[in-house]
């Protein structure tokens, strides 16, 4: 497990986006449980994406050179539209109070976050452009490598989104107060996107 792989992986789910959204609204919502819940569903939504790239990419692993390149760029205008799009967004968090006692199932906070992470094409693109650079070509188990690989993201992504949840839940008034700190941490996500791009434009097989 490369170090370049894991710090791409940390970056692209500590990103803030829908499913981060999703999160932090069920924590300041719902509490601290249902965050954690939230981040599940929104882990299962990533095994479509997962499923649907390793059966398409596998044979893409012995094509040519050329395929490899356009992989790469693909990767790096992505990081780019990512750093772009981090800047930009600036819609505040809408939190919404819990109405009544009536709590909300498991269940459907379940399959909220996974309809959310499906409707994801951040995931999907991800997923092509990075896990053929991260195995080796003509590797005998590249499938189960990528999997492997699969594995890693959904573990990072349930543990970023269930400490964002957990955090916001105990710091409620800070998440909802200060909009300059959530405007410099979008900063700071498009500058790794940006450097992430960089190095990723220049790297070689």
């Amino acid at each position: 497990m490369s170090i370049a792989f894991l710090l791409t992986t940390l970056v692209v789910v500590a990103t803030p986006g829908t499913g981060v959204v999703y999160t932090l609204a069920a924590a300041l919502s719902r509490g601290r449980r249902a965050s954690v819940v939230a981040a599940v569903g929104c882990t299962l939504g990533i095994v479509p994406h997962l499923l649907a790239t390793v059966t398409g990419v596998a044979a893409l692993l012995h094509a040519s050179a050329t395929a490899f390149e356009v992989l790469k760029y693909a990767g790096v205008a992505y990081l780019l539209y990512m750093a772009w799009a981090t800047v930009r967004d600036k819609e505040a968090l809408v939190v919404e109070e819990s109405q009544g006692q009536g709590q909300v199932s498991a269940r459907r906070v379940i399959v909220r976050g996974v309809l959310i992470n499906i409707l994801n094409p951040k995931l999907t693109i991800f997923f092509f452009a990075f896990l053929p650079q991260f195995v080796s070509q003509g590797e005998p188990h590249a499938v189960v490598r990528m999997l492997g690989l699969g594995g890693v993201f959904m573990l990072a992504t349930f543990l970023v989104f269930a400490v964002y949840g957990v955090l916001a839940s105990s710091v409620r008034s800070h998440v909802t107060s200060r909009p300059r700190v959530m405007a410099w941490l979008r900063r700071g996500f498009a500058g790794s996107f940006v450097a992430l791009g960089a190095k990723l434009a220049f790297t070689a097989r």
